[in-house]
């Protein structure tokens, strides 16, 4: 069993807004073994000495798409082993962040959770969703409106790597049935209308109120929650009515609806950083007009949605839904968002809330005794300076996931 020493580290445990400083942290195997503010007398311990830096607990994103390999989704114009090795690329890089748990909300599945159980790709604890439901025309069908329908099986078979299209109370019951015997950890479901899909308006809900309840009571007889894609108030207020328990991006949200989410204990999970990417680098990734259009009809629109949320006191996930090549842009997350929060309020979103959802309270996102040993240390302290995060993993002198110190040394450029 392999024993590691943290000493003289300033200490953000995930939940308190105040660091403490000097503390000693215990870990043997894959646990914390003990958290103090005297020194620990231990024999044969690798002692990483953290004077000047802070300790704190690997961080959890919240939204990724794994299998994302590029931005005209749907296409399958790639073998499967061409995605697999992007995830692979994809994990390694988030992990280098000091990123040690993600949830995939689209497309990740029980074979790349398998390939990083056995230690085949580096990367983080992985939390999938299988493939997202959407109903025909929503956002998870990427066909262009100029596509024929007959080159569509309509028997709900229809999939691409990120969705599956389900329509009607029986497809979407049998579709969440075949997700969850593949492993899927937790339902997402579309919404709403988004900007990657070409065919749907932004503004406008999917999924009649029948199939999202059937949605819901499948998953609730299984033990798992649903997710949904919304943008739009209207989406997002109708979700959570029917049972939904976590909403991807929540961007045009209402105080009203906002105080709805609190009293019924969901979380929302705003994703930033894709929409800053999509702005800065979409014409040139070859991202067509009306997606970029929808972007910009709420990319400003969103902050004043993240200001609802703060003032209603949401729990509020980390999330990034960066895709291809903006898969490198995970710090923006941080600076995005550190217009409108705290750098507590992120960085416990990113640790603690995380963890919440995940239904992994007291294990990860947490530094206490007997959690798991998910760790980073930064060479500052980014509750004063979250820059040091935002520096997508240049400012982490180490990373430990799960008792094994996967990086030391800060990230090259």
């Amino acid at each position: 069993m392999t024993t590691v020493l943290f000493e003289n580290a300033t200490l953000f445990d995930g939940h308190s807004p105040e660091v403490r400083e000097p503390m000693f942290v215990l870990v043997e195997g894959n646990r914390i073994k003990e958290v103090s503010d005297a020194p620990i007398g231990i024999a044969d311990a690798e002692v990483v000495d953290c004077a000047g830096k802070t300790l704190m607990p690997g961080m959890i994103d919240c939204h990724v798409h794994a299998y994302a390999y590029s931005v005209r989704l749907g296409s399958g114009d790639r073998p499967a082993t061409y995605y697999a090795h992007y995830a692979a690329t994809f994990l390694a890089n988030i992990l280098d962040c000091g990123f040690t748990t993600v949830r995939d909300i689209a497309g990740g599945d029980h074979g790349l959770a398998m390939a990083l159980a056995k230690g085949w790709v580096e990367g983080p604890r992985f939390f999938y969703g299988g493939l997202a439901l959407s109903q025909t025309g929503g956002h998870g069908d990427f066909r262009s409106p100029g596509l024929p329908s007959n080159d569509l099986c309509l028997c709900g078979a229809q999939k691409n790597e990120l969705s599956i299209l389900a329509d009607g109370v029986d497809e979407c019951t049998k579709a969440v049935r075949e997700e969850l015997r593949k492993g899927a950890h937790h339902i997402k479901i579309m919404g709403s209308g988004g900007v990657m899909s070409p065919s749907d308006p932004i503004d406008r809900c999917q999924y009649s109120d029948a199939e999202i309840a059937a949605i819901v009571e499948e998953c609730e007889r299984r033990g798992v929650y649903v997710a949904a894609h919304c943008h739009p108030d209207e989406a997002v207020l109708r979700s959570v009515r029917l049972g939904v328990r976590t909403i991807e991006h929540g961007t045009l949200i209402s105080e009203g609806t906002a105080g709805e989410v609190k009293e019924r204990g969901a979380f929302i999970v705003p994703t930033f950083s894709v929409m800053g990417a999509i702005r800065e680098q979409g014409r040139a990734m070859g991202i067509g007009q009306t997606s970029l259009d929808k972007m910009e009809a709420i990319i400003d629109l969103a902050y004043g949605g993240l200001e609802t949320m703060q003032r209603a006191g949401l729990k509020l996930g980390f999330g990034t839904d960066l895709l291809a090549e903006m898969h490198t842009r995970q710090g923006t997350e941080f600076t995005m968002r550190a217009e409108v929060l705290s750098p507590f309020e992120i960085l416990h979103s990113a640790t603690a809330v995380g963890a919440e959802i995940l239904g992994q309270e007291g294990e990860i996102g947490v530094v206490r005794e007997g959690a798991l040993a998910d760790l980073v240390v930064v060479a500052g302290n980014p509750l004063q300076n979250l820059g040091l995060l935002a520096s997508n993993g240049r400012d982490l002198s180490l990373v430990m996931k799960d008792g094994v110190i996967v990086r030391r040394g800060p990230r090259r450029p």
